[in-house]
């Protein structure tokens, strides 16, 4: 059985040739990492016991603001998506901003709001002698704060471009509010949900600059693997390339799994 194909549109030489050049730009950079690391001393690497202090913390923090993120950005999406909520676009653009400051000056915010002298940080100090910055618990604070708004841009724009006539069955059907959400919704969104998940994972895995100036740099408490990667390149740099092959293959891995079709739904285009 014969089955036609549409043909597809030559692409200019000139886009062939920007497009390639853009490429390698983005590839150089790892060949350069990959050429430079010494392979041989990766066993000795995580035979240190601060490195492996470092992935640890890294790997259950990040974990945890995942969670914190789907508890807190799906609701957030949903209302945004879906509600009369008055000025949306100011809210929606005060929930995303933070994936575009500069990681220090989110950092900065970060402390002067909840720092022993904050807005919310000193009342809770004065009343309850709870410190937040310095713990590992302000890891996870400056991780969710630059994380969460990929989870809500992936789910809220998911959301925007559902149709919502399977939803609208269920509602007429008797379906609680809740359980069409959970039944038709979170299923037809689940592509977008997963890439926001990943995404959101990957970004808190990785963050540094909010970090280090709200939670600082403390062995075993709030040295991440990006804080230990900048530290080793002060004393060792054949560590700081490995402990960076180390994140770019994590990342990669991440990011390689997800399939065209799942990151294509997470930015609402069609797979």
């Amino acid at each position: 059985m014969n089955v036609e194909r549409r043909a597809r549109p030559g692409i200019p030489v000139p886009v062939v040739v920007l497009g390639s050049l853009g490429a390698v730009f983005f590839v150089v950079p790892f060949v350069g990492l990959i050429a430079r690391a010494p392979v041989r001393s990766i066993p000795d690497l995580f035979a240190d016991d601060g490195v492996r202090a470092a992935l640890v913390l890294s790997l259950v923090t990040s974990v945890i603001t995942t969670g914190f993120a789907i508890l807190l950005g799906v609701p957030i999406a949903w209302l945004l998506a879906r509600s009369a909520l008055p000025g949306r676009r100011l809210v929606r653009a005060v929930c995303t901003v933070s994936m575009v400051l500069p990681p220090v000056v989110a950092g900065v915010a970060l402390f002067l709001a909840l720092g022993r002298r904050g807005v919310i940080g000193g009342p809770l100090d004065d009343a309850f002698g709870v410190s937040l910055p310095f713990t590992t618990a302000a890891v996870v604070i400056a991780q969710l704060f630059v994380a969460m708004p990929f989870l809500v841009l992936t789910v809220d724009a998911a959301l925007r471009a559902l149709d919502p006539a399977a939803e609208e069955a269920a509602r007429t059907l008797g379906g609680s509010e809740w359980y069409v959400f959970l039944r038709v919704t979170v299923p037809s969104i689940r592509p977008a949900l997963v890439s926001g998940i990943v995404l959101t994972w990957a970004r808190a895995l990785g963050e540094f600059g909010a970090t280090i100036t709200f939670a600082g740099s403390l062995p075993g408490a709030t040295r991440t693997m990006p804080l230990a990667t900048y530290l080793a390149l002060e004393n060792d740099t054949d560590q700081a390339i490995l402990l960076s092959l180390v994140l770019v293959a994590v990342s990669f891995a991440v990011l390689f799994g997800l399939r065209e079709r799942w990151v294509g739904a997470a930015f609402g285009a069609r797979p």
